[in-house]
């Protein structure tokens, strides 16, 4: 069974200089921790953001709800120079957190292959990510490992003096993570026909490392098809904008609910310690039910609702906030609740 039983929380990462949490309120972030803890049964949130205060106040908040708090600093757009500072400051927030009394994991980036500027050509994530399906991809792929290791070790030389917890990141398959300066194996476990024949093989392999296993990401979007893309799910919903919807999609919550209970089923057979699905919400993508319903590219377990939801105050689960559960939530609850705290 797994040890901690989680769900991935945004308060606002900025791929592009875009957010994606145009509003944060306090207010709701407290209410989300206590449904987290008390309705998805989670033992654990990992609480991901470029933005450190929104980072800690949400962190305080599950804290006080009793969840492990991981609290994972989620820079874009930065060089190597640029986020060992953050780092640092992000440390000494979850040491202030931690001998306040929480439990408390700090995770020192995400994906930085991908999302940060210095290791693939491109200035911006939306100009990085096709390099990965063009015919530069070998080039611009040599050396990554060697890069991200070197600046991963600096990363755990400052941040540890700052914080008496245990440490680790969360890697892509690119980052070919060296995994000597951390505590635990942070992965971001998606599963799509590229990897589906080695999936479980994989997991198993890295939860024989000696060290625990945490998987930070895995899930998939809301439209029949998109567990076959897994973390590409989101880039296959739309047209080379990046921005519109490919016509045809099918809005299937179905879909999140059979790729959980197949990856959750692995993750408990091979030893996973930890597990974090991706994702509580897509905080930019609402459900509409005229326009364009952006939440098909969505990873979410709950759908925002905007001025085009039609769901009336009356017959809403959660009225006094701005969502509303999809099957997935009732799932991971389930699964979650049946496993007890």
């Amino acid at each position: 069974m797994l040890r901690g039983k989680g769900v991935h929380y945004d308060t606002g990462t900025f791929p592009n200089g875009d957010t994606s949490r145009p509003v944060f309120a306090p207010r709701d972030a407290e209410r989300d921790m206590r449904v987290v803890a008390e309705d998805l049964h989670c033992t654990a949130v990992r609480i991901t953001g470029g933005d450190p205060d929104r980072i800690e106040t949400t962190a305080r908040y599950a804290a006080q709800a009793g969840l492990e708090v991981w609290f994972s600093p989620f820079p874009c757009e930065l060089t190597d120079a640029e986020m060992l500072p953050l780092f640092a400051d992000c440390a000494e927030r979850a040491e202030r957190l931690r001998r306040d009394g929480a439990e408390v994991v700090l995770v020192t980036g995400c994906e930085l292959s991908i999302f940060a500027r210095g290791y693939l050509p491109g200035d911006i994530f939306n100009e990085r990510v096709p390099v990965l399906a063009g015919p530069g991809r070998e080039a611009a792929l040599r050396g990554i490992p060697d890069k991200v290791n070197t600046f991963l070790a600096e990363v755990a030389g400052t941040v540890r003096p700052l914080f008496g917890g245990r440490v680790s990141y969360a890697s892509c398959p690119l980052d070919g993570v060296d995994w000597t300066p951390f505590d635990i194996v942070g992965l971001d476990a998606f599963r799509g026909q590229r990897n589906a024949a080695t999936y479980r093989a994989d997991l198993r392999a890295e939860c024989a490392r000696g060290k625990p296993v945490a998987v930070m990401e895995a899930g998939c979007c809301t439209y029949r098809g998109a567990s076959e893309h897994g973390g590409a799910g989101w880039y296959m919903a739309k047209e080379s904008d990046g921005i519109t919807l490919r016509p045809g999609l099918v809005r299937d919550e179905g879909e999140q609910v059979r790729y959980l209970e197949d990856l959750m089923a692995v993750f408990e057979e091979v030893g996973v310690d930890s597990a974090f699905w991706f994702s509580f919400a897509g905080f930019s993508t609402p459900h509409r039910t005229t326009g364009p319903d952006e939440d098909l590219a969505s990873y979410g377990i709950v759908k925002i609702l905007d001025e085009h939801s039609d769901y009336p105050v009356s017959q809403r689960a959660y009225p006094d906030m701005p969502w509303e559960p999809k099957e997935a939530f009732h799932a991971l609850a389930r699964r979650y609740g049946a496993a007890g705290r």
